[in-house]
């Protein structure tokens, strides 16, 4: 039998806003932006010059000298996220087969890549480093977290964009359902060179605001694409009663997971998001009115934002369950976005508060959501939901417990 008491016992947060959950989550209920200019690079040509890049973070103070030249930035945010969870989950394997691996990412390390490529292209194959060959990979992360900490359990890799966070998660859960002792789990991804900022200047979906506080607008009238960001979180997961009988620190449990693929465009059959959210539901064994707060996906882009307050009203019913999307503070962190998500799911049932959706103003009357604005909002329950989706179709949606 499958042991469906699966809890989060460790926690490692890189976001535009913090290195923490503490300071995440304090950022989250000031309303404190880490949406800026771009710094990293010259932004001129891009349509518009914001971005939520990861303040104050030295990889020299974090990691071995020997990691750093053959890792992405991506991936240095990842072993760092990995070892804060590790570490506070406390957990000590008897073997190296006991912990396993699965992470989520959107595009590999795209700043690594356009290094090697600029030195192919300006020097020649000689001076590429041969660390190229898995350094711009989906799934070095799970690799290189693996070979940090010498864990040899299961391992994985989800490509499912937005959604693939809550993917890897959900595969996760299952591995430590079927009776591996740990995973090691979330998503990280970061893009913000200018080879990634072309790919998605190409995607078309990326907002040409350039105030931070009108650029991200999810549900608003005003919505027009989203600001992209950096970073994620790595989360540790147990089988309950194995990390309660150790005094393990419990953030709570991933209650159930649903997964659904959009129809072709075209087709003429509608999004599959709803099904999703109702196989969550089910798995978790709740009903609509046990769900104390729903974070968004929060695409910012009016069709989109549409079919997702339908959805969630034709689930709880119109304006029936607080909505929030803290994305409008960091931007959109892709494969990243999601265990961030789960995070702040997590910490808003702990702490019986929402935090609220920043800058939005003028949400759409069309849309039947009930959007929490200005202040936190008091919650009371012990469930909420988190809501993904993936560039391409993909669709996920995640119950967390108290």
């Amino acid at each position: 039998m499958l042991d469906t008491d699966v809890v989060v016992t460790g926690v490692g947060v890189v976001a535009p806003v913090g290195l923490t959950p503490e300071e995440y989550w304090a950022a989250l209920l000031s309303g404190r932006s880490g949406i800026k200019p771009l710094r990293r690079f010259d932004p001129a040509r891009l349509p518009s010059p914001l971005a939520g890049e990861v303040e104050g973070f030295e990889p020299r103070d974090h990691l071995p000298a020997r990691i750093l030249p053959q890792t992405d930035l991506m991936t240095q945010y990842a072993l760092y996220a990995a070892d804060r969870a590790i570490a506070e989950s406390g957990f000590e394997p008897v073997s190296p087969l006991d912990v396993g691996v699965i992470t989520a990412s959107a595009s590999g390390g795209f700043d690594f890549g356009q290094r090697e490529l600029q030195h192919l292209w300006h020097d020649g194959p000689d001076h590429v480093s041969a660390f190229m060959s898995f350094a711009w990979f989906y799934a070095v992360n799970t690799g290189q977290i693996s070979i940090r900490h010498d864990l040899r359990g299961p391992v994985g890799v989800m490509v499912t964009e937005q959604a693939g966070g809550l993917d890897a998660i959900a595969h996760a859960r299952r591995k430590v359902a079927r009776g591996t002792p740990m995973m090691v789990t979330g998503g990280m991804d970061s893009s913000l060179c200018p080879y990634g900022m072309a790919a998605l200047t190409r995607w078309g979906r990326l907002s040409t605001a350039g105030d931070p506080a009108a650029a991200y607008l999810p549900f608003d009238r005003r919505a027009g694409g989203h600001v992209p960001g950096e970073g994620g979180a790595i989360l540790t997961l147990e089988q309950g009663g194995a990390a309660r009988a150790r005094g393990a620190r419990v953030y709570g449990r991933i209650a159930g997971y649903g997964a659904s693929f959009d129809p072709p465009p075209g087709s003429g059959r509608p999004p599959a998001l709803i099904r999703a959210v109702e196989a969550a539901l089910a798995d978790a064994g709740i009903a609509p009115a046990d769900v104390a707060l729903v974070i968004a996906d929060a695409a910012a882009d009016p069709g989109l934002d549409a079919e997702e307050a339908r959805t969630l009203a034709a689930v709880f019913g119109p304006r029936g369950v607080p909505v929030t999307a803290p994305k409008t503070l960091t931007g959109r962190l892709y494969s990243g976005a999601a265990p961030l998500d789960v995070v702040t799911a997590l910490l808003a049932l702990r702490e019986g508060v929402a935090p609220a959706t920043a800058n939005v103003r003028d949400v759409d009357p069309e849309l039947p959501v009930d959007l929490v604005l200005g202040d936190p909002r008091p919650i009371t329950g012990d469930a909420a939901l988190v809501v993904a989706r993936g560039a391409g179709g993909f669709n996920s949606a995640m119950v967390v417990r108290r």
